[in-house]
């Protein structure tokens, strides 16, 4: 239908035009003269303003039929105005016969076959009209319609030439109209062919489950699918233009793994990258030449995510480790334990034994403080290693946190220049907690904290809740968190901090950070850490919430250690 009226509308316009041209011809030439001029005018006039009307009315019709309705009267109306014109003007000597072509023409604008021969035929019969009543001088009492100056062989001669020029611009306006339409017809055809395999592919790209990028020659982003976007937090309005290897902080480590990078062979490789929000990110990645018409124009790119299950691998190898180590060590602490209490209370017999010399009772004051450590380092050990059953129960953590900062704010005036800030998130933060066991993990991330700030600095400690995705469903976490400022944790240390006695201190047993991680763990979370040198460190424990308690989250895949 929209096709009809925009026609109609061009079958208005041609005619406004035409009409215009004649009106600037007679002004100029001043042509016709007396009562002629007078219907030429007239006529002009009229058609200038039942175009409006016809306006008005086109934007009412709603329906196509009623369109090719409206278009064969305004043809018909035409024809009455140009016999009219023509009749006025001299009849079959009037220069303006020619306007039935036109209009024959125009009229196969209209969408019906052999519309040129029947307004060929219908120019033909209004014109023959005119030809014999000016012949005969039917009309010639009335004075509109005088009796023609030329002869009846003459007139005939005439009328057949204009018929025979009517009949051949039907003829072939009809046939090209005809073939414009089927050419059209086809076209949108194609067009509309062309339009569902796009949208076909459009939705088996977008359906895809894994993510799926486009690139041109240089490397830049075209196309970016809703999977690529959800995988990676990156909207295609982030990432188009960018480079690819950009956009994935590909880096190849050698030379061999260049040729990801050649546009005419395939590339299957992993690459670890961020998110937009910052975490961590392995992506499983196939790159393709991407042809068109059998030249390069890009590459093709698929991805799957492979965090979850690359950080599973590695945290089932790092579990086997670690239950290995603390059945062997917990052995040997009790062995070391048993002997080491015999010793310290040896020395305190013979501490009572020896002379008062001022230097034997020093050195055995050592011996005995140094076997107290060493007990309560192996105390603390297995602790870690066996440590006892959980005693859950709904907690408000605010309220946990809230008591544990009061002996976390007395530490704190023992230190230099250590402020603390909170951020308590606003009402009730419910939990499933052992509450003793987590007051130890704040007051062990807490402690953490202020060692790491010797010279002084900040601690702020903020509560909250997100949603993540937990074994293929969103979940809610609670997530307490301690940023300081002090010197920040290297890079190279990131992955061993939570290992049992691993520690950069000259004091302690290493076994602080272990033991958080491992009550953490044991109550479904996790632990993220986001650190740079110089400039603080930020430890978040992750929880689920009470409705999730049953669920072993991973925060989007990521092992608990692993900085996001």
């Amino acid at each position: 239908m929209g096709d009809i009226k925009t026609r109609i509308y061009w079958l208005m316009g041609v005619r406004v035009v035409i009409v215009t041209l004649l009106l600037g011809l007679s002004i100029t030439f001043h042509v016709p003269k007396g009562e002629q001029a007078q219907t030429f005018y007239a006529l002009i006039v009229f058609t200038y303003i039942v175009t409006i009307p016809y306006v008005a009315v086109l934007r009412v019709i709603t329906s196509s039929e009623a369109l090719v309705q409206f278009a064969w009267a305004q043809i018909a109306v035409d024809f009455l105005l140009e016999t009219v014109l023509i009749a006025r003007t001299g009849g079959i000597e009037s220069p303006f016969a020619v306007l039935y072509v036109i209009s024959v023409t125009i009229a196969s604008l209209v969408p019906r076959r052999r519309v040129g021969l029947l307004t060929a035929s219908l120019s033909i019969i209004l014109f023959g009209a005119l030809t014999n009543v000016q012949l005969y001088g039917l009309a010639e009492a009335w004075e509109w319609l005088p009796r023609t100056r030329l002869s009846a062989a003459e007139s005939l001669q005439a009328f057949g030439v204009y018929g025979l020029a009517f009949l051949v611009v039907g003829f072939l306006s009809g046939a090209l109209a005809d073939q414009l339409q089927r050419a059209d017809q086809s076209l949108r055809e194609k067009e509309q062919g062309l339009s569902r395999l796009r949208a076909f592919h459009e939705n088996i790209v977008h359906s895809i489950s894994s993510g799926v990028f486009t690139t041109d020659e240089g490397g830049g982003i075209t196309s970016f699918n809703p999977a690529a976007q959800e995988t990676t937090g990156y909207g295609f309005e982030q990432v188009g233009g960018r480079l690819w290897r950009e956009v994935f902080n590909w880096h190849p480590p050698s030379q061999e793994d260049e040729h990801v990078l050649d546009m005419s062979v395939n590339g299957r490789f992993e690459v670890e990258c961020k998110r937009a929000d910052g975490n961590r990110l392995i992506l499983g990645m196939t790159l393709a030449p991407l042809q068109e018409q059998g030249e390069g124009t890009g590459l093709v790119g698929v991805f799957k995510d492979l965090t979850q299950i690359r950080d599973l691998e590695e945290g089932m190898r790092r579990k086997e480790w670690l239950a290995t180590l603390g059945e062997m060590s917990a052995g040997m602490a009790h062995e070391i334990r048993n002997p080491l209490g015999a010793l310290a209370g040896a020395m305190q017999m013979l501490r009572k034994d020896l002379p008062a010399d001022e230097t034997s009772q020093h050195l055995m004051d050592i011996a005995i403080r140094e076997a107290t450590r060493l007990d309560t380092i192996i105390t603390e050990f297995l602790q870690y290693a066996r440590p006892p059953a959980l005693n859950l129960a709904e907690f408000d953590l605010n309220k946990v946190l809230a008591e544990t900062l009061d002996l976390v704010q007395h530490e704190a005036r023992t230190r230099t220049n250590i402020s603390i800030e909170t951020c308590l998130v606003d009402g009730t933060l419910p939990g499933q907690v052992d509450e003793d066991q987590m007051k130890q993990v704040f007051w062990n991330l807490a402690s953490n904290a202020f060692d790491a700030m010797p010279c002084g600095g900040q601690l702020t400690i903020a509560t909250g809740r997100r949603k993540v995705n937990a074994v293929g469903r969103k979940a809610d976490v609670v997530e307490i968190s301690f940023q300081d400022t002090g010197e920040g944790i290297p890079k190279k240390n990131l992955d061993k901090i939570f290992l049992p006695f691993f520690t950069t201190k000259s004091h302690g047993s290493g076994l602080g950070l272990a033991a958080v991680h491992r009550i953490v763990d044991l109550h479904g979370g996790w632990i993220k850490v986001e650190s740079r040198e110089s400039q603080g460190t930020r430890f978040v424990v992750c929880l689920p919430c009470p409705a999730d308690a049953g669920v072993r989250l991973w925060h989007e895949g990521r092992e608990p250690w692993k900085r996001s």
